[in-house]
């Protein structure tokens, strides 16, 4: 019996030194401590979870976050100047960022010409005059003109005074060593004439035929005479000296001026006027939200006047010809045919 004892102590002893020495569970391990303003934040629970009465081993431990720097490095303001995109590329790219102004591979800018105005006091005289005659007349009509007519009506006004004008445009393109385009403008004119019904309708643009306007103005530049000084007409608007001696040359081709009936004559010139200034309605809103209105119609207006210019040197060249979209333009400067001026008669 006592030694039935013996036995029973000694079987207990050997259990419990044997759970002492046994390792310790990762269960047991303490979770990692997240300091905050250098004081440790409380215990975690633990990682590891039961699942049907196993126990799965929790993760590796990391070393402990300091969210004081963290917080600290969120706080700190990007660098002046630079916008959150600029942030995103420079994370992504580094901090060196591309300079496209000095890209060595890039070719130069284009230099405009300045304009060539000695006589901007003057012209700028004449232009708030245009501009007073236009706010009080010639606006309000072509409104009232787009308003009541149709779009359909306005564009068949503008492909009729727009054919009358392919005879001049025939005449200078000949001058101009074209007689290709010559060639063409005439069948654009006799095509029109006839299938158009008087120019109306514009069966020759379905026909592919480029519509295109010369005058005698343009012919004068392409024979040399590129520079030539600014100068604002009353009634006529933005001219140079060239193109002033330009309408002297085109009034006698001008078919509207032939009219002899004065009353019919003077109908078409106003009609004329009228749908010219419609077509330059959309541009009343950029000009009215410039800085200096006169620079912006003298500066755009010569930009376009010598690139048609150098636009008809450069036809021979089929790789340097203009674009399409340009050459379909017709002019919105106001045509000789549309002033009433007093005929120039030899000895007159």
């Amino acid at each position: 019996m006592n030694l039935f004892r013996l036995s029973i102590v000694v079987l207990l002893a050997a259990l419990a030194s044997a759970c002492a020495s046994a390792p310790k569970s990762a269960a047991d391990v303490p979770p990692a401590q997240v300091v905050v303003d250098g004081t440790p934040a409380a215990s975690a629970p633990s990682d590891s979870a039961a699942v049907d009465g196993a126990t799965t081993p929790a993760l590796p431990s990391e070393p402990p976050i300091d969210v004081a720097s963290v917080d600290a490095a969120m706080a700190t303001p990007p660098p002046a100047g630079s916008t959150a995109a600029e942030d995103d590329f420079a994370a992504i790219y580094g901090q060196d960022e591309y300079n496209p102004v000095a890209d060595p591979t890039l070719p130069a800018a284009v230099q405009t010409a300045p304009s060539y105005d000695p006589w901007e006091k003057f012209n700028r005289k004449v232009h708030a005059f245009n501009n007073a005659v236009d706010r009080a007349i010639a606006r309000p009509l072509a409104r009232a003109y787009t308003s009541v007519l149709p779009r359909p009506v306005r564009l068949g006004v503008s492909n009729f005074f727009d054919n009358l004008r392919q005879p001049l445009t025939m005449v200078n393109q000949l001058l101009q060593g074209r007689p290709r385009d010559a060639g063409q403008t005439l069948g654009r004119f006799v095509i029109n004439s006839t299938l158009g019904i008087g120019g109306i309708f514009d069966p020759a643009s379905d026909l592919k035929m480029k519509r295109r306007s010369e005058d005698f103005g343009q012919t004068l530049g392409v024979w040399g005479w590129r520079r030539s000084r600014y100068v604002e007409l009353p009634f006529f608007g933005p001219r140079t000296v060239r193109d002033v001696l330009g309408l002297a040359g085109d009034m006698p081709l001008s078919p509207v001026r032939q009219i002899e009936n004065d009353r019919t004559r003077i109908l078409l010139q106003g009609l004329n006027l009228v749908d010219t200034r419609s077509q330059l309605l959309s541009l009343d809103t950029l000009r009215e939200g410039a800085v200096d209105d006169y620079a912006l119609v003298r500066d755009s207006w010569l930009a376009r006047r010598n690139y048609q210019i150098e636009g008809d040197s450069r036809q021979g060249t089929p790789d340097e010809k203009l674009p399409e979209y340009l050459q379909d333009e017709t002019d919105p400067t106001v045509p000789v045919d549309a002033m009433p001026m007093p005929e120039i008669t030899p000895g007159g």
